[in-house]
């Protein structure tokens, strides 16, 4: 099975969750929730999932819980394809 990892700097806090665009080789992803005890990583990888059309389960944070800057693997995706699923 497919899988890639992919670079992201999200942005807690925001109005809502939405993909911003490319920043060098990372996707930069705003989401909602604020960045305590988790909840903005929880909501970052629920978005992600729903985004590109996987389970919840196949995306996980490999690096960066308290940063902004995140490693994100996507199981059953390749890094091809996960940007055409978000379309940036």
């Amino acid at each position: 099975m497919a899988s890639c990892t992919l670079a992201l700097k999200a942005i807690p806090n925001a109005p809502r969750n939405e993909v911003v665009g490319w920043l060098g080789d990372a996707l930069k992803v705003k989401v909602h929730a604020p960045a305590l005890e988790g909840r903005a990583n929880e909501e970052l990888c629920e978005f992600l999932a729903d985004a590109l059309g996987l389970p919840r389960r196949a995306v996980t944070v490999l690096r960066g819980d308290k940063s902004r800057q995140k490693l994100v693997r996507l199981e059953g995706l390749t890094l091809a394809e996960a940007r055409t699923r978000l379309g940036v």
